[in-house]
């Protein structure tokens, strides 16, 4: 399983620098939609990693999908979460819950 990053260069830049290999630049809503469609679709990725800024300028459909999603889990960065926290959807994707 691999992670993948979507956002503006200012936000893939350190994950880039980290050595993640999937990093997406979307500096437009189309452009969003369009990775994220692609990484949902994407069996070798466990983790999407998005800033919450992003995920707010979504359609509602998406968000959902993104939300629901197990593989990838979708983990929100900067901002408010919104709905489960990091801890949360660990655990719905392992099926354990690691910090006990």
């Amino acid at each position: 399983m691999e992670i993948a990053v979507i956002g503006s260069s200012e936000f893939i830049i350190g994950f880039r620098l980290a050595g993640i290999q999937k990093i997406y630049a979307a500096e437009d809503e189309e452009k969003l939609k369009k990775y994220i469609t692609q990484a949902l679709d994407d069996e070798n990725i466990g983790i999407l990693v998005m800033n919450s800024s992003d995920i707010q300028k979504i359609p509602a459909r998406l968000r959902t999908t993104l939300e629901n999603s197990i593989q990838p889990t979708v983990i929100a960065i900067g901002g408010e979460e919104g709905g489960m926290s990091m801890r949360e959807r660990i655990k719905r994707s392992v099926g354990v819950d690691l910090w006990k």
